[in-house]
């Protein structure tokens, strides 16, 4: 089993001082808010959870924060669940995005990128490390991805779904070269909305935590879109766009409508030679938590079969947060298990089949 989204953290963001550019340790240490680099980056979350957003079993033996704990982690979720290799997202770090520096968010990217990579990567060799970039500087953020790129446990470049425009857009593109340039896929993850980054939903902020949990996935929408109407497979092959914790059974209808529109317009995009399905059949890939669950479990997988979801889903857990999806209770459709709970992933980010040696060391 590969899990696609794995949190990992610290304890404290003054671990990033060491990394951090010397023109921006200030800002870091001693911070905006009460408490400095502690509450990293400085971006208040909108909604308060009420019930917290970890699960309150996963707090170390030490008292630390969830997902800072690497033989804690091992033991729960690793070791537990024979994971061949888990996909690590940072925690607060992909906030950076919601950040009005350009600049600063850039210098905290690269900062947790080499901190990273000189901590967790090495603990473990089952781990592969999604390097964090500031999208609202394209070209740091492609210089980023040109300087870690090559790494051979870096696997993808990150983003927040929240964002000041959609990801297909031009401004975005050199971001996207840089990706195709190095062979790595550009994944989004819900969050980012504070800050600078626009409205979490076309009709502005929800109120309550579940109703914005909910409707979240419409950044999703508006980003897969975006993509396959500026045409980014055509333009950057070699890449590919991951949703992570965006949802599922809202797709089959975004494409469906999409296929329906483009055929009806296609004068406005004449880059594209396929349908958007069929772009993002290949180019667009999803984390499968949280896995909507309706009423009747066939009516999800008879939807998204018709769009080959089957070759696009991946499986994640989102440990060491609330929703946490366990892998031995999570159902899937017989057909589909070894694609979702493995191959999908494994092809995508390049990864070799563990030896046994290997696994038993790790």
């Amino acid at each position: 089993m590969i899990d696609c989204d794995v949190h990992n953290g610290w304890n404290s963001a003054r671990e990033l001082l060491p990394y951090l550019d010397r023109n921006f340790r200030d800002y870091l240490d001693r911070g905006e808010l009460p408490g400095g680099a502690d509450s990293f980056p400085h971006a208040h979350r909108p909604w308060l959870h009420p019930e917290g957003y970890i699960r309150y079993d996963t707090v170390p033996p030490d008292g630390g924060a969830p997902g800072t704990d690497y033989a804690f982690m091992r033991e729960q979720l690793l070791d537990r669940y024979d994971v061949d290799y888990a996909i690590l997202l940072g925690e607060e770090s992909v906030e950076v995005s919601t950040l009005a520096n350009p600049y600063y968010a850039s210098a905290l990217a690269r900062a947790y990128n080499d901190w990273v990579l000189d901590t967790w990567a090495r603990y473990d060799e089952r781990f592969r490390v999604s390097i964090v970039i500031a999208p609202q500087d394209p070209h740091g953020a492609a210089a980023e991805i040109r300087r870690l790129g090559d790494h051979p446990q870096v696997v993808q470049a990150l983003v927040t779904s929240g964002s000041q425009r959609p990801y297909g857009d031009p401004c975005y593109h050199p971001i996207w070269a840089a990706a195709s340039e190095m062979g790595l896929p550009i994944a989004a993850h819900l969050g980012g909305t504070s800050g600078v980054n626009v409205n979490p939903t076309g009709t502005g902020p929800p109120t309550f935590y579940w109703e914005a949990h909910a409707m979240l996935c419409e950044s999703g929408m508006g980003h897969v879109a975006s993509v396959l109407a500026h045409g980014i497979p055509e333009k950057y092959p070699g890449t590919s766009f991951v949703l992570v914790e965006c949802g599922v059974a809202w797709l089959p209808a975004v494409l469906w409508r999409l296929d329906a529109d483009y055929q009806a317009l296609r004068k406005e995009t004449p880059w594209l030679k396929r349908l958007p399905s069929e772009y993002a059949r290949e180019f667009v890939r999803a984390t499968t938590q949280p896995l909507e669950r309706p009423k009747n479990p066939d009516a999800l997988w008879t939807a998204l079969a018709d769009i080959g979801a089957q070759d696009m889903l991946m499986f994640s857990s989102d440990y060491p947060h609330w929703d946490f999806d366990d892998p031995y209770k999570t159902r899937f459709p017989d057909e589909w298990r070894d694609a979702v709970l493995d191959g999908n992933a494994r092809r995508l980010y390049r990864l070799p089949v563990r030896t046994e040696a290997a696994s038993a060391n790790a």
